[in-house]
């Protein structure tokens, strides 16, 4: 597994989650970005990464500034749809003393604090389009204007933006300068959703466990071949970010040391499978996407979680699940006592009948 992580202190250094604590890099689609990163890093290029909301973005931004030529000089980072129009132009390119009501003290901004360094702006598609023209002047002069200045100050950065919208759209919608655009897209990067991507999804839930479990003082915690095998066929709306707050949730409802696939309570379905009916071709999507991963025990996977999906939806009624499944009661008694789904007695005396 190629894992590239930061420690705890380097961690709260940066003030990363622990989404951002490590990037994985397991998954074929993983290594070929991997791959693109590592030629990318080294030059001065402005990169622009185009993602789904949560897939890291940030993180791969700040891989690329380690392996630059930068990585002893300062990261920035500036979500640029979290702030108003007026207080984002402030705080990309700073302000003087009694530029506007508020502004008692001259201010750099993001571009000067970064200096020789690099600068992520986050969500650059929402920028406003008169910031935009601002902001090219800057990529073209490579020089900041403060708010209430007219004296340009000499910038040397890296641009590392972001998106989750299509800027092709944007600009044919007029919403996004198309010549902005055109500097932006020098070096893109697609980072592709954790559904595209399912190599990643175990590596990167076994960290996140270690990490919460570690914080909880909860000692090994271990996750079951169905769950495994749920969590592998669920598609991931939220990416990454979903994924790490699924698996603390999880852990704090975990009754045991193992977690179960009822503990993830994941809220979603596959896309393939959002009809009413399962269908024959939905099913053996399913399957094709479980080969691919090729896990140990491929039928003892399957089979157990076939039998604990139905003993959850027949509400674990044995007569019933039996009945659904086309199985004796003593074979599903059997099989749920392996699975340690029943109490110690009924367990005893299942093994007993098979025996």
């Amino acid at each position: 597994m190629t894992l590239l992580a930061f420690d705890e202190q380097q961690s709260r250094s940066l003030a990363l989650s622990v989404r951002a604590s490590a990037l994985v890099f397991e998954d074929p689609v993983s290594r070929r970005l991997l791959e693109q990163i590592e030629r990318i890093a080294p030059s001065d290029a402005t990169v622009l990464i185009i993602g789904e909301t949560g897939t890291g973005k940030e993180l791969v931004a700040r891989h690329i500034h380690a392996l630059s030529r930068r990585s002893r000089e300062a990261f920035g980072a500036l979500n640029c749809a979290a702030l108003s129009e007026n207080l984002i132009e402030s705080e990309l390119f700073g302000h003087e003393k009694g530029a506007f009501t508020g502004a008692l003290a001259t201010k750099m901004g993001w571009f000067e604090t970064a200096n020789k360094g690099s600068l992520f702006l986050d969500e650059v598609g929402d920028l406003p389009l008169g910031l935009q023209a601002k902001l090219l002047r800057v990529l073209q002069e490579r020089e900041v204007v403060k708010v209430g200045s007219r004296h340009p100050v000499p910038v040397d950065v890296r641009i590392i933006a972001a998106t989750n919208v299509n800027l092709e759209e944007a600009v044919a919608a007029q919403h996004f300068r198309a010549d902005l655009y055109y500097r932006f897209n020098v070096a893109a990067i697609h980072l592709a959703p954790l559904r595209e991507r399912p190599g990643d999804i175990l590596p990167l839930t076994r960290h996140f466990l270690k990490i919460y479990a570690d914080r909880l003082g909860y000692g090994d915690v271990k996750m079951s071949p169905a769950t495994e095998l749920a969590l592998l066929n669920y598609d991931w709306p939220g990416n990454i970010r979903e994924l790490e707050n699924a698996v603390h949730r999880a852990l704090l409802v975990c009754p045991g040391n193992c977690l179960r696939p009822e503990d993830f309570k994941l809220s979603g379905v596959r896309v393939a499978e959002q009809s009413q009916a399962v269908s024959t071709v939905s099913l053996e999507t399913s399957l094709q996407r479980l080969f691919d991963q090729a896990p140990a025990k491929l039928f003892e996977i399957i089979e157990e979680t076939v039998i604990r999906s139905a003993f959850e939806y027949c509400e674990q009624n044995q007569v019933q699940t039996a009945r659904m499944l086309d199985i004796s009661r003593n074979v599903l008694r059997h099989k749920l006592g392996l699975y340690g789904m029943l109490p110690n007695g009924q367990r005893r005396a299942a093994e007993q009948e098979v025996a």
